[in-house]
């Protein structure tokens, strides 16, 4: 028997790191994204109420799949009005639960052929009859596990236009019939660049989340590699593919330097790069060349590739081509124009031209709508303003940053930067 606390605990752990893989199978089962993730929350409420009386399973995650594929027989012969659906899918899931072991089939579900689980729901997320914007948000709700709050932060809008262009999502795959089945290869490449989108945001809420006590979360960084690497495999002749292969191998190769014994987020020019995983660097460099061999016309993810390759390359941050990257933040501005892009490059215009050329490029976007509230424009500019000598006007940047950062390390990390701060005035 296990106390309430501990289920609690454990149950959302494997929540948080499997639920993503959970909802993903359970979508192909039952062919409906929707009622895949009301299935997974119901096993998950159901291991609250049985596992502090039956104690914690040996396989938890394969407990919930197989709990969920009972579920889904369940709901659907509740459901006069799917009886048709019933008959093509009851059996399959009775026998599946009629194994002779179904938690280490439904373990084998979640282990073995995760990876393109994962992108067959990815893909069909990103059916064309979706907009853009719910693609995205539908796909990091089912395939990464993100919240509404998480996704609105990512897209710098607010929870309830994310909730909305979800439900719609579920609305419009269900009445235009999208089957959970991989795309043919003529689909690919219509589906490509929202997958592409896709996959690299599950990074980047891996890489540094937006909200939560850990800096980190590195089973969405692990997902979204796996998925890359895929795709490069399935279609190896498109170079963005590539560029985002490269991209997210350099990133990962610094997360063991990214945060200290504590848990604290240690600044790139503070890491130790000689703990970089190089064999991640090679991969990322021998993928970034062999995007090369399409020519210079390079899109988004090769053009962040680039920007990662020049501090892969640097031994010390002394050594970094700030130069180089504020161009190629130039061209990125160009291919794909964002008020994020347009901070980023005024960081590299801080280190390649000094303090106030940054502070005059985050001048011309602090204002935008899109960038209120976020938390990297103070962050920023209390960092030129530092480094320019007007410490009052940086404390109050920085305090102002804290008070906006959703991520509990970042906020401290930010507070303290004020308290130090402080303590030079």
């Amino acid at each position: 028997m296990s106390g309430p606390d501990t289920v609690r605990r454990t149950v959302d752990t494997v929540w948080r790191m499997e639920s993503a893989k959970i909802i993903a199978v359970l979508a192909r089962t039952v062919n409906d994204v929707g009622l895949a993730e009301e299935l997974a929350s119901d096993a998950a409420v159901a291991a609250l109420e049985q596992w502090p009386v039956d104690g914690v399973p040996d396989r938890p995650a394969a407990w919930l799949m197989v709990t969920g594929k009972r579920r889904a027989v369940d709901r659907i012969r509740r459901d006069q009005n799917l009886k048709t659906k019933y008959q093509h899918l009851a059996g399959r899931l009775e026998a599946s639960g009629m194994a002779v072991d179904p938690i280490a089939e439904a373990e084998a579900e979640l282990d073995d052929d995760i990876g393109d689980e994962l992108l067959r729901v990815i893909f069909c997320a990103c059916h064309p009859v979706l907009s853009p914007e719910a693609r995205a948000a539908l796909t990091l709700k089912a395939a990464a596990g993100l919240s509404t709050a998480e996704i609105a932060r990512a897209y710098l809008t607010s929870e309830s236009t994310v909730a909305q262009r979800i439900v719609r999502a579920k609305r419009k795959l269900e009445s235009a019939g999208v089957t959970f089945e991989a795309p043919g290869q003529g689909e690919f490449a219509v589906r490509l660049d929202a997958v592409l989108e896709v996959v690299y945001l599950i990074f980047n809420e891996g890489y540094t989340a937006t909200g939560g006590h850990d800096l980190m979360r590195p089973e969405l960084c692990q997902d979204a590699q796996r998925l890359a690497q895929r795709l490069t495999a399935l279609v190896p002749d498109q170079p963005e593919v590539l560029g985002l292969a490269a991209l997210l191998d350099f990133q990962a190769s610094r997360t063991r330097t990214r945060v200290d014994s504590d848990g604290e987020l240690v600044p790139l020019p503070e890491q130790d790069r000689s703990k970089w995983d190089r064999l991640l660097i090679r991969r990322g460099l021998a993928a970034l060349h062999q995007a090369s061999a399409w020519g210079d016309d390079a899109g988004p993810y090769r053009l962040q590739a680039a920007i990662a390759a020049c501090h892969a390359r640097a031994a010390r941050p002394g050594e970094t081509d700030w130069v180089r990257i504020a161009g190629l933040y130039s061209r990125l501005l160009n291919v794909q124009p964002s008020p994020v892009v347009a901070l980023n490059r005024a960081v590299a215009f801080g280190e390649a031209f000094g303090p106030q050329s940054g502070l005059d490029r985050v001048d011309e976007i602090a204002d935008l709508p899109a960038l209120a509230g976020y938390h990297l424009v103070p962050a920023v500019r209390g960092e030129m303003l530092e480094r320019l000598g007007h410490k009052e006007s940086a404390l109050a940047e920085f305090e102002r940053a804290a008070s906006l950062a959703y991520n509990e390390r970042e906020r401290a990390r930010l507070t303290q930067r004020a308290a130090d701060l402080r303590n030079t005035i």
